[in-house]
């Protein structure tokens, strides 16, 4: 078990708890009220700073429910948490809905956060790739 260590910047401020045993996420809620009209974004606060423990990130995802009742979706997904990164947790949301308002209600719960392990990874300039299976095919080259 690896401890986050969790500051409320505001009084109000939920600290993130998983649904259910197992879940990957925390729940991020809102600490702020927001209405992002049809096609709006906003950056909305979390009231939390976190301290990703050393070769970790936190990964800021998108809520299925959220997307799937009302089209409401995160820009960056995943917005990335770096382990040195110590100000408040927000989270940029996108209503995709062409008609309907969406309204952010403080103790809404709008993200989810996975920690996971980062490898310490070293470029390494070469003259030629190792080949490979899909080799130079680019994006969607799977597709039939």
């Amino acid at each position: 078990m690896i401890e986050l260590p969790i500051q409320k910047l505001r009084e109000d401020a939920v600290v993130p708890t998983r649904a259910y045993a197992g879940d990957a996420g925390l729940d991020l809620a809102a600490c702020e009220r927001v209405e992002l009209g049809p096609g709006e974004r906003a950056l909305v606060g979390t009231g939390l700073a976190i301290a990703i423990p050393e070769g970790h990130a936190g990964f800021v995802q998108p809520r299925s429910g959220l997307a799937a009742k009302h089209g409401i979706t995160i820009v960056n997904t995943p917005g990335l948490v770096d382990s040195g990164y110590r100000g408040e947790l927000r989270v940029i949301l996108l209503n995709t809905d062409a008609n309907e308002p969406f309204v952010v209600e403080p103790g809404m719960r709008i993200a989810q956060l996975v920690v996971m392990p980062i490898p310490d990874v070293v470029p390494v300039e070469m003259d030629e790739l190792p080949s490979s299976e899909r080799g130079e095919r680019g994006f969607g080259s799977s597709a039939v």
